[in-house]
């Protein structure tokens, strides 16, 4: 995909990697999630199972805006090293429409598809 076609869609990535980064800064305060969750530890109204419940969410919260960051970067340097725009699995060209929807795939519908199959939870 030529350089002119991914601008737009890189310019939406950053900016969506932007946000995420913004909104990870202020949900933290600046620090960590762990941080923020282990804070809920000693508070004096909260039972011992709600704040262990509360330190869980925080860290599956953590683990999955880490995995959508990871994400974007690997959609960015796809574009860095020319093999955006081509699905990891079969090599064809991903549709101008699937990356318009979802700029940051990294496989075209059908391959996506088998993928998903394959790693469904039973």
């Amino acid at each position: 995909m030529t350089t002119l076609k991914t601008a737009p869609l890189r310019k939406h990535l950053l900016k969506q990697r932007e946000s995420l980064l913004d909104q990870l800064r202020q949900q933290r305060g600046g620090g960590s999630r762990v941080e923020a969750a282990t804070a809920h530890l000693g508070q004096a109204e909260d039972s011992p199972a709600q704040a262990l419940s509360e330190r869980e969410l925080e860290m599956i919260l953590d683990e999955r805006e880490a995995a959508e960051l990871d994400v974007i970067d690997a959609a960015l340097k796809r574009m860095d090293d020319g093999s955006y725009g081509r699905c990891a699995t079969c090599g064809e060209e991903i549709s101008g429409p699937r990356l318009l929807a979802t700029p940051h795939a990294p496989r075209c519908i059908a391959c996506q598809t088998q993928y998903e199959q394959a790693h469904a939870l039973p």
